[in-house]
């Protein structure tokens, strides 16, 4: 049976084929594409904000302990919800779609209050919330991706974290827009890394006289080629979203 190659694989033998390996010697070893791939997958990260993505994870709390280490992924914490205040155990957000009495709400809403009767729930929730501890504070070390809770909780539970995370690796090596804009990025430090090998010796002997040797030509074709990549992404073509509006 024949064995799947990886995306990352595929990827490598398209940059070896645009450098033309088997019709002529290209002298990169595989550790070399491999780096190759992790520059460009770097940068892309360090300039692209289609690199992350919004993302729900829950975790469980537990009694007594205010720090948690979250995975590695994670790059910034923008909420923590929670199902009741104070430190109880039992759950204070009641959802009205799951109480008998809530389509007598919405049928008589004339007569009995309807949606305003939902709207000033949600609001005697908001100010519980605020009063009682619905909400806490927390701070985030990306680093050494920690989660330090500004109290004690008193009791175990369960809370949903909105956050932020990177992509995986093999995520944007497939991604249709991601994906061009890696490998052309890879192939160019590919191109320099083969320049700067070659541009050691000006020329090697031959069977026919000495032959020159073009790592000076491949390496500006590569600074050239990153140049154009950087720009690229400035300009939000590679799937970011463009800014709307800027005041100033």
């Amino acid at each position: 049976m024949a064995k799947v190659k990886s995306k990352r694989q595929e990827l490598i033998t398209d940059i070896r084929n645009i450098l033309g390996d088997g019709m002529v010697d290209v002298e990169l070893d595989p550790k070399h594409y491999e780096q190759g791939i992790d520059l460009a997958v770097d940068r892309y990260r360090q300039k692209s904000g289609n690199s992350t993505e919004e993302a729900y994870i829950f975790l469980q709390l537990q009694q007594d302990v205010n720090e948690y280490t979250l995975a590695k992924e994670v790059i910034e914490v923008k909420e923590i919800y929670r199902r009741s205040v104070a430190g109880s155990t039992g759950g204070i957000d009641l959802d009205p779609f799951e109480l008998a009495y809530t389509n007598l709400y919405f049928l008589q809403g004339g007569r009995i209050g309807g949606l305003m009767t939902w709207d000033a729930f949600a609001q005697y929730q908001e100010v519980v919330k605020r009063l009682f501890g619905g909400y806490i504070n927390f701070k985030y070390v990306t680093e050494k991706q920690k989660l330090i809770l500004m109290r004690r909780p008193r009791n175990a539970e369960n809370v949903l974290l909105q956050v932020y995370m990177e992509k995986p690796d093999e995520t944007l090596i497939t991604q249709r827009y991601s994906r061009p804009w890696i490998r052309d990025y890879a192939l160019a430090q590919c191109k320099m890394m083969l320049g700067e090998a070659r541009s050691k010796y000006n020329s090697l002997p031959g069977a026919q006289g000495n032959v020159s040797m073009n790592g000076n030509d491949l390496k500006n074709e590569a600074q050239t080629a990153i140049e154009k990549l950087e720009r690229e992404i400035e300009t939000y073509g590679t799937g970011e979203d463009p800014l709307t509006f800027v005041i100033g």
